[in-house]
């Protein structure tokens, strides 16, 4: 359930390193029990806000409270409380799979039946109570990262943190995956998290935010900014690469916005059916044609720009 008192308050956040901004000055807040996401290409900053609400790096500049704490003055404190999934997998792989969990407990000071009660009750919450005693890199994918989940829910975080939690898996255990999460949600557990997968953050966020060099682009539901910042459906249109150009000279009068990629056309609108009977009547005819959803992608884009960064 979301609504609580804010457990994480960010005002003015800036970290920079040299003469870089890595992060410039971004204000937000996150209630408790609200799944919330950082999204941004790479080198935006989100990586560098998340390790600033993990109390493993200091500020710059700027205010942040972590579940009422300065971070800089109360890191352990705030540690204690919150849960860590990393984007690569860092599972101890001289350890079997329960041993995992009962070494990880004891860093929290943790008595070990305690602990012992625990990974049982993780180890079915992750469905891996028939790999108990299995070495971790016999695992699959999927189940190193359920793995990494339930290792970092020993402490009973008020606060998990998530970056990137299903890169590299494939869609089966990506759902596996979410259902999990839906699962912490419900039981009160504040997430946030870093993704590259817009159904994803759908899928997840209760509310997100868009960073771009360090700096907050859009804040809002998934839907608001979908909303906002698009249409209602996307055409998407392929005439080939020699007459995408001269085709779309002729359709930027349609719809609400038109954008012009080399191998098709895309037109945001309200109808995009009614938008290709249009086309249509003036005579072009598509090598493909595609009337779809708009989605969290077409905001990230817009906002963000379709160039590549490394």
């Amino acid at each position: 359930m979301t609504g609580g008192p804010a457990v994480i308050r960010a005002a003015g956040l800036v970290k920079t390193y040299g003469e870089k901004r890595a992060v410039d000055g971004i204000t937000f807040e996150v209630p408790a029990g609200e799944s919330f996401g950082l999204l941004g290409p790479n080198g935006a900053g989100k990586s560098t806000t998340m390790r600033m609400i993990g109390a493993v790096s200091t500020r710059t500049a700027g205010q942040l409270q972590i579940l009422g704490l300065d971070p800089d003055d109360h890191g352990p404190e705030i540690r204690s409380q919150l849960g860590v999934v990393p984007q690569a997998d860092n599972l101890d792989t001289d350890l079997r799979v329960r041993d995992n969990l009962l070494v990880y407990g004891r860093y929290f000071g943790l008595d070990r039946k305690v602990i012992a009660a625990r990974a049982d009750e993780l180890l079915d919450f992750a469905q891996l109570t028939d790999r108990v005693n299995a070495r971790v890199e016999d695992l699959s994918g999927g189940m190193k990262r359920r793995l990494t989940i339930a290792r970092a829910l020993i402490n009973e975080p008020r606060i998990l943190l998530l970056d990137e939690p299903t890169t590299g898996l494939d869609p089966q255990a990506r759902h596996i995956l979410w259902d999990r999460l839906f699962q912490l949600k419900e039981r009160g557990i504040t997430l946030i998290l870093t993704t590259h997968y817009m159904d994803e953050a759908e899928q997840l966020c209760d509310r997100l935010i868009v960073v771009d060099e360090g700096r907050i682009m859009a804040e809002g539901s998934p839907a608001a900014l979908i909303r906002e910042h698009s249409s209602r459906e996307v055409l998407e249109v392929r005439f080939g690469t020699d007459r995408n150009a001269s085709a779309a000279e002729e359709l930027r009068d349609l719809g609400d916005r038109m954008e012009q990629l080399p191998d098709r056309i895309l037109i945001y609108a309200r109808d995009g059916e009614a938008i290709l009977q249009q086309v249509l009547r003036r005579g072009l005819e598509p090598l493909t044609s595609l009337v779809r959803r708009s989605s969290l992608e077409d905001v990230f884009l817009r906002l963000t720009g379709r160039s590549l960064i490394e």
